[in-house]
């Protein structure tokens, strides 16, 4: 029996998110069963992060354990081939120790958020950058609003409103804002993300961004650890998972 890992990459909108959910597409699931066909026995995998319904993946990781004489190459084209009509593709594969774990293991994930800052609509990327109708945004005052974020705070204003099982101190290694072309990037990293967290922080500094807001105002909403007293959530098809450190 060996484990394997597997860095995955994925286009979010048409699943309902990376974990398995009764009768529901999900990224999870669909790499189980091109695994149970490829092995023809149920292999449970383990994701180092559980996106949302329709965020992206450049850098998703999982771990499997299986009984095979296979090598990375004839690993990747094999699950490649089961995974052809799915918007999946498995970018690398790896045995790695038996204790290691996908999840468990992190020690930072890393993600991007896109913007596009065009006034005209979009065409080819309509469906995974948020196109914000126009608005010139202020990166400036973005990046410098982000700055407050970065560290250990209790971010209960950043959080999904029904996740207040969760706990909310979370340290932020970093925030950047940073404008590429038409595109306004927001990149973050952390050990653990609250549930939306990434989204929640990205609806604040859009905010600030159109001058609604300014930095005291993002100081004053991470203060009242108060999600009605937050910013509007940014929608899913923006983000992205790009990396998983260990």
């Amino acid at each position: 029996m060996a484990r394997w890992k597997i860095t995955i990459e994925y286009a979010g909108a048409k699943y309902s998110g990376w974990q398995i959910q009764p009768e529901q597409k999900t990224v999870q699931g669909e790499i189980e069963n091109a695994l149970e066909k490829l092995f023809n026995k149920k292999i449970t995998i383990q994701g180092a992060g559980r996106t949302d319904s329709g965020v992206n993946a450049t850098g998703q990781i999982a771990h499997f354990d299986v009984e095979s004489n296979f090598d990375k190459y004839k690993m990747e084209k094999a699950l490649n081939h089961y995974l052809w009509n799915e918007d999946v593709s498995i970018i690398n594969a790896e045995k790695v120790r038996d204790d290691f774990n996908a999840r468990f293991d992190a020690k930072q994930r890393q993600y991007i958020y896109r913007i596009s800052n065009r006034r005209a609509p979009l065409t080819f990327n309509r469906k995974n950058v948020w196109h914000t109708g126009g608005y010139e945004l202020d990166v400036k005052k973005m990046a410098e609003a982000g700055k407050i974020l970065i560290g250990t705070h209790d971010f209960t204003t950043f959080r999904a409103s029904h996740a207040k099982h969760q706990q909310p101190i979370r340290t932020l290694d970093y925030l950047s804002v940073e404008e590429i072309g038409n595109e306004i990037h927001i990149k973050c990293g952390a050990k653990s993300f609250l549930h939306n967290q990434v989204r929640y922080i990205t609806g604040a500094l859009f905010r600030v961004g159109y001058g609604k807001w300014n930095k005291e105002d993002v100081q004053k909403c991470l203060d009242a650890k108060d999600r009605n007293q937050g910013g509007p959530l940014a929608p899913a098809h923006g983000l992205y998972l790009t990396k998983v450190i260990y």
